[in-house]
C-alpha cells in the first residue's frame, strides 16, 4: 500500500494572467477576465455595497447599446475600419443578448461619475472583440478600450444616456407588473360587487358601500399611477450622447451626435432625441428627479393599499375581520395557529425603501456642481433598486395575496344592519331631525336603526328592504317622491 507521504503530490493550479498597463503602472489581470486594469482598480477602490452593476442587466444592456450605436456612427464617419467595426458590433450584440453579464463587476456605488462603469464596458467589449478577430485578450494595439470602443465618447455622455435607456426599460417592466396588480383588483371588485359593508372615515363608522367599490378604488389608483409612470418615462427620452466631457462635443465629428442618436433609436426601439443644449443636458438631472418622484408616488399608493388590506383582515376574532388574506406561512414561533399579513408587510417595506431612494436621488441631483453631476451612480442605483423592487412587489402582491382574498360577506352584512350610518340613507325621506332622534336612540339602546324606524312607523318593512338593497346602499339616490 502506498502511503500518503509516498504518493505523488499534484501542485495547485495557478490561474494564468496577463499584464496590463495604465498611466499608474502595470498590474496582473486574470486571463479569463474580459475586464481589464481599469476595472481591476475600480473593484479595489470601491468595495462599498457588494452589488456589482451586473445586478442591473437593463443597465449593462443599455451600455452595450450605446457602444453599438457609437461604433456604427464612427464607421459611417470613416473613423474606424470595417474589421474593427464588425468585431465590436458583434461583441456589443452578444452583451445586449445577455452574454458576459458576469464580467460587469464594478460596484454600483462608485466615485468618478460613472467612469468605472464606462471603462468596465469598454474593456469587456474590447476583449471580446479581440477574440472575434482571433486575437488574445489584452492586445489593445489591435482594438483599444478607449481609443476604439470609446471613440467619440465620454463617461459624461455615455453613462447618463445608458441610465436613461435602462430606466425606460425598467419602467416598462414595472408598468407590466402594475397592470397585473390592477387587473387582480378589478377581478376582486367584480367578485365583491354585491357584498355590502360599512364605510369608514377617520376609522369611524360612516355610510354603507360595497366591498366591490372599495377594491375598485385600488384598481383605479394603480391605473392612474400607470399613466404617471408613462409620463415621467417620456422625459428620459432626451439624451446627451455626443456631448462628451461637458457638452461642447469636443473630439467628436460635427455629425456624430445626430447620427449616433439615429442609430441608438434603431437599436433600442425607443423614440430617443438629442437634447437641444448638450451643456445643459450634461449637468441637469431633473428628469431623474421627476421619475424618482413618480416612483415614490407609486410606493405611497401601494403602501396605503397594503395598510388597508392589513386593517381589513385584522383579527380574526378581535379585529375588523372583513376579509381573509390567503395564509402564506406560520406567523409565530410561539403562538400556534397565528397567521400574519406577510405579503402586504413586505410591500410596505419596499415602499419605505423607495421613499428613501427618492430622497437620495433628490440630494444627489441637488449636489451636482458646474458642468457635471458626479453623483449619477447613486442616482442610478437608487432608481434601479426602486424599479426592480416595485416590480417584484406588484407581482407578489397580486399573485400571493390579492388573487386569494375572500370576503366575510355575512359578517359584513350584519355590521351594516347594525350600523348607525344607515340612518343617513333615510335622512332625505324621514327628515334630519327624525334621523337624528333615531341615531341617538340606537346608540343609547344598542338596538338597530331599522327596528326603531319600524317601531315608530316611519317606513314600512318593504320600503326599508328596498332602500337597503346592495345596489341602493352603494349608490343611494334622492327620492323622486315622498314615501306612500
Amino acid at each position: 500500500m502506498t502511503s500518503q507521504t509516498d504518493a505523488a503530490i499534484t501542485p495547485p493550479t495557478v490561474p494564468s494572467s496577463r499584464q496590463e498597463t495604465d498611466f499608474l503602472g502595470t498590474r496582473e489581470v486574470p486571463d479569463t477576465a474580459y475586464w481589464g486594469i481599469q476595472t481591476l482598480r475600480a473593484v479595489e477602490n470601491f468595495p462599498i455595497t457588494g452589488i456589482p452593476i451586473s445586478s442591473y442587466p437593463v443597465l449593462v444592456k443599455a451600455l452595450a447599446q450605446v457602444k453599438h450605436a457609437a461604433v456604427l456612427t464612427n464607421f459611417d464617419l470613416g473613423l474606424v475600419s470595417p474589421g474593427k467595426t464588425s468585431a465590436i458590433t458583434k461583441a456589443c450584440a452578444e452583451i445586449e443578448n445577455g452574454m458576459f453579464i458576469d464580467q460587469f463587476v464594478v460596484d454600483v456605488i462608485q466615485g468618478g461619475a460613472g467612469t468605472s462603469t464606462n471603462m468596465n464596458a469598454n474593456e469587456v467589449i474590447a476583449n471580446r472583440a479581440l477574440e472575434h478577430l482571433g486575437l488574445p485578450k489584452g492586445q489593445y494595439n489591435a482594438i483599444h478600450p478607449n481609443g476604439d470602443v470609446n471613440m467619440g465618447q465620454s463617461t459624461n455622455d455615455v453613462y447618463p444616456s445608458a441610465l436613461r435607456i435602462a430606466a425606460i426599460h425598467g419602467a416598462s417592466e414595472l408598468l407590466a407588473a402594475m397592470d397585473h396588480l390592477r387587473q387582480s383588483f378589478e377581478r376582486k371588485a367584480e367578485e365583491f360587487a354585491d357584498v355590502v359593508k360599512v364605510g369608514r372615515t377617520q376609522l369611524q363608522d360612516a355610510v354603507p358601500m360595497t366591498l366591490g367599490q372599495e377594491f375598485s378604488t385600488y384598481a383605479v389608483m394603480i391605473g392612474e399611477d400607470q399613466l404617471r409612470v408613462q409620463e415621467a418615462a417620456t422625459l428620459l427620452h432626451e439624451i446627451n450622447l455626443g456631448a462628451t466631457a461637458i457638452g461642447t462635443g469636443i473630439n467628436t465629428h460635427p455629425d456624430y451626435a445626430a447620427l449616433a442618436c439615429t442609430y441608438l433609436r434603431s437599436i433600442t426601439g425607443l423614440p430617443l432625441v438629442t437634447a437641444a443644449n448638450l451643456v445643459e443636458a450634461t449637468q441637469d438631472c431633473g428628469s431623474f428627479v421627476q421619475f424618482s418622484g413618480t416612483l415614490k408616488r407609486v410606493a405611497v399608493k401601494l403602501s396605503k393599499i397594503c395598510n388597508d388590506l392589513r386593517l381589513l383582515s385584522s383579527g380574526p376574532r378581535a379585529g375588523f375581520n372583513e376579509i381573509k388574506l390567503p395564509p402564506r406561512q406560520a406567523g409565530s414561533s410561539i403562538m400556534p395557529g397565528k397567521v400574519n399579513p406577510v405579503i402586504p408587510e413586505v410591500v410596505n417595506q419596499v415602499a419605505f425603501e423607495v421613499i428613501g431612494n427618492d430622497l437620495t436621488v433628490t440630494l444627489a441631483a441637488e449636489s451636482g456642481q458646474l458642468q457635471l453631476n458626479a453623483f449619477e451612480p447613486i442616482i442610478g442605483r437608487s432608481l434601479f433598486a426602486s424599479l426592480t423592487h416595485l416590480t417584484a412587489a406588484c407581482t407578489t402582491l397580486a399573485s400571493h395575496c390579492v388573487d386569494g382574498i375572500t370576503a366575510n360577506s355575512e359578517f359584513l352584512r350584519s355590521q351594516v344592519e347594525g350600523s348607525i350610518g344607515i340612518v343617513t340613507i333615510l335622512n332625505p325621506i324621514i327628515g334630519y331631525d327624525a334621523a337624528t332622534s333615531i341615531a341617538r336612540a340606537a346608540l343609547a339602546s344598542g338596538r338597530s336603526v331599522t327596528d326603531i324606524v319600524l317601531e315608530r312607523q316611519l317606513l314600512t318593512k318593504e320600503q326599508l328592504d328596498q332602500l337597503l338593497r346592495p345596489e341602493h346602499l352603494a349608490r343611494p339616490q334622492l327620492p323622486t317622491e315622498a314615501p306612500a
